[in-house]
């Protein structure tokens, strides 16, 4: 089965055309999606068997980052929205669009409380703007999104990816095993929430969390910028390094494995 995934865009979402193409790529049907187009017809998701929100700056980050497009969503296609979360369905926010799924309540959702906010991302601790390439690590045994992946070297673009939550809301993530990512040094060590390392000063180093399905995925780096070899930082130094060691180069970015992840999930079903 050739899935077919909706990329949601609009107010200030602005790597819709990216993460589309990342799907494409994977073997799947995009169509981008205007969120009004969305809300005047919601039957039309009934099409769809992957939804993404992709990164960007919806309404300006004003009231806070995702907030007034988690709002717009909650406030008229609420049902739609939960009903897609709690099918066999597929769901993936990036960095904006992890905003927007955790405002929504859609992931973590703890003991399946879809709808209902259980994390919040904070300013940065750097309280600056923070735009660079990190070092992460799969930590998860559940995750359809993150299969095959040990390790991810992947840009972050953002000003409030600091990831906060009660302890016991933590400690249940940890338990539950629904931390997906986490930053760590080059050497592949915990951040220890040590900046540069941990870029945000997110709780117990997360970058990426998913609910206790592992169907929906909220990641605050950009695995679709990393969607080619040539888009990574310093892959000319790392071409002639290769060549070197008469090794191949590879054909494509590791990010990409996020979205063929996503895809073989529905063609090997």
């Amino acid at each position: 089965m050739k899935p077919n995934a909706i990329i949601i865009t609009g107010y200030g979402i602005n790597c819709e055309e990216e993460t589309a193409k990342c799907f494409e790529l994977s073997g799947a049907n995009s169509k981008i999606v205007h969120i009004n187009d969305l809300i005047e017809n919601p039957k039309q998701l009934n099409e769809f068997q992957i939804m993404a929100f992709p990164g960007g700056f919806s309404y300006g980050d004003d009231m806070g980052s995702g907030n007034a497009l988690a709002n717009k969503i909650r406030n008229n296609i609420n049902d739609e929205m939960l009903t897609f979360a709690n099918e066999d369905k597929l769901i993936i926010g990036i960095c904006n669009g992890c905003q927007i799924v955790a405002n929504l309540g859609l992931a973590p959702a703890i003991n399946q409380k879809y709808g209902e906010r259980q994390v919040a991302l904070m300013h940065n601790a750097t309280a600056r703007y923070e735009c660079r390439w990190v070092y992460t690590k799969n930590t998860s045994q559940k995750c359809i999104w993150t299969r095959n992946i040990d390790a991810l070297y992947v840009p972050i673009a953002h000003g409030e990816g600091n990831f906060y939550m009660p302890e016991e809301t933590l400690k249940q993530l940890q338990e539950n095993d629904q931390i997906a990512f986490r930053y760590t040094k080059p050497d592949g060590s915990p951040a220890n929430q040590e900046f540069p390392h941990n870029p945000n000063g997110a709780m117990d180093d997360i970058a990426g969390i998913y609910d206790e399905s592992g169907r929906i995925f909220a990641f605050m780096p950009h695995p679709e910028r990393f969607n080619a070899f040539t888009n990574m930082e310093g892959w000319q130094l790392e071409k002639e390094k290769l060549l070197r060691e008469g090794k191949e180069l590879p054909k494509e970015g590791a990010g990409m494995q996020i979205f063929k992840n996503a895809v073989n999930y529905f063609s090997q079903n």
